[in-house]
């Protein structure tokens, strides 16, 4: 086979032959190999046990590990010459068995490399490389349906399925990571076994659904996780958004739009220096989500129109419900959920520009999600009218150069009152309570109004809205 391989992996296999145990490269690092593709780490398997293989680690590496144990799996580091690192796990030889109701295997050793192969996901995984000799394994002819780009089960995609239901949620995503098709006898296999997702973790759903949003082409896996009726179970939101047009077609796809909307939010992105590196998660989220809310508020309109009516907001709970049940960080959830009820605020600036106040107001409820609701916005916008795309455009253009120009003579990204709850104590001579958080709320939006004021002016102000309180 002509490619290089790791010398870390070289090195090791020579120890493990030393002591008379089988070792070879597995899995990703081995199809990474093939499409001369990076890989950071390194999984190999063995004819060694796990006690008999963890001193030629240790001696090996750094940073042992062992968390994996009791699947027959150890790990360590290498510290390479130029100070980077390599990560490698070891598994001894398995052939697992499933309890039905489960996905956790029942581990039990095997006896040889191709046994171990057979266990695997799919033929593009069930290839290895024996080392230090260097022999290449491919018992399921996994290079050839690397070579066509093909996503097959090494045995029946049934049993497959059944022992280990996650591996449907690894077909989708390696589509959109690798580029690759499903077989279609794997795929008529992943439509007849949907419900068996049923069993797995809502942890390990999310974590698919994240390496599949976070690939290059996440609009090609999920186009798969809806065609194969798994996102009907793990993410039901999307396959709604399929509404039937009306004869006329007054409306748009709502699923192809949303796609559309991820592919340019995606565009978006900017280097990593940017506001908003590539790949992000909580960019692709929110685009992916903010018109989940559409089915539900539908209307069809006297003259034939439609309306979606406060979508953005019935969008933004059912974002929330969604992402909760899937198990993401908390602040992921408030921020994608944020930006779904967000991503229709800026449409009124195209009819006529905001006051400073309004874009003040803006700034402040985008918080730190500014930069990405600007990017929500622009990629929500896919009129294939030229004129209303310019106009939308220019439109974006300007305001956000309204708001470098704003920061440039207030702090509008911390925006507070000109008077702290101390200062409003002291000047109306009141005891701390609810009218001490009522007259700030005054202050604040006083701020909003007119910008930054004086200490005397914001004084006057808070007395005369404090008279005026008083008087009636």
């Amino acid at each position: 086979m002509g490619f290089e391989v790791w010398p870390e992996a070289i090195e090791l296999g020579e120890l493990f032959n030393e002591h008379g145990y089988e070792l070879a490269l597995v899995g990703g690092p081995v199809r990474d190999l093939l499409l001369q593709r990076p890989s950071h780490d390194l999984d190999f398997c063995t004819s060694a046990r796990p006690e008999e293989f963890e001193p030629i680690l240790r001696k090996w590496g750094h940073g042992f590990w062992d968390m994996g144990r009791k699947f027959g799996t150890l790990g360590a580091m290498k510290r390479r010459a130029d100070g980077s690192e390599i990560g490698v796990e070891v598994t001894t030889y398995r052939r697992d068995t499933y309890d039905p109701d489960s996905r956790k295997p029942e581990v039990n050793y095997g006896d040889s490399l191709e046994g171990d192969l057979s266990r695997r996901d799919f033929t593009v995984n069930a290839m290895a490389l024996r080392v230090p000799q260097c022999e290449f394994v491919d018992p399921f002819n996994g290079a050839n349906d690397l070579n066509k780009k093909i996503l097959r089960t090494p045995v029946d995609p049934a049993q497959s399925f059944d022992d280990d239901p996650l591996r449907m949620m690894r077909a989708v995503r390696f589509v959109a990571q690798l580029g690759f098709r499903i077989e279609p006898e794997t795929a008529e296999a992943i439509t007849r076994m949907v419900d068996r997702i049923e069993i797995v973790s809502a942890e390990r759903v999310r974590d698919e659904l994240t390496k599949l949003l976070l690939s290059d082409n996440p609009r090609a896996g999920l186009e798969a996780l809806v065609e194969s009726g798994l996102a009907d179970i793990v993410l039901p939101e999307l396959p709604a958004l399929q509404l039937e047009l009306d004869e006329h077609h007054r409306h748009k796809d709502v699923f192809e739009h949303t796609l559309m909307v991820l592919d340019r939010a995606i565009a978006l992105e900017t280097g990593p220096d940017g506001p908003v590196p590539r790949p992000d998660l909580t960019l692709r989220l929110a685009a992916l989500m903010h018109d989940v809310g559409k089915p539900k508020t539908r209307r069809f309109e006297p003259g034939g129109k439609v309306s979606f009516h406060r979508h953005d907001l019935v969008g933004a709970k059912l974002t929330r419900k969604r992402l909760k049940a899937l198990r993401f960080d908390h602040h992921l959830i408030e921020d994608v959920s944020d930006l779904v009820a967000l991503h229709l605020r800026f449409h009124g600036y195209i009819d006529e520009p905001w006051t400073d106040s309004a874009v003040r107001r803006y700034v402040r409820d985008a918080g730190h999600l500014y930069h990405r609701l600007n990017r929500l916005t622009r990629a929500d916008a896919t009129t294939q009218n030229k004129r209303k795309a310019r106009m939308f455009s220019e439109a974006m253009d300007d305001m956000e150069a309204r708001v470098i120009e704003l920061k440039k003579r207030e702090d509008i990204d911390a925006i507070r009152p000109d008077l702290n709850g101390n200062e409003i104590i002291e000047i109306l001579g009141v005891e701390p309570g609810p009218i001490v958080g009522e007259a700030y709320r005054h202050m604040l939006e006083f701020r909003l109004d007119h910008g930054p004021a004086e200490h005397d002016e914001a004084e006057a102000e808070l007395r005369r809205w404090y008279a005026e309180r008083s008087a009636q």
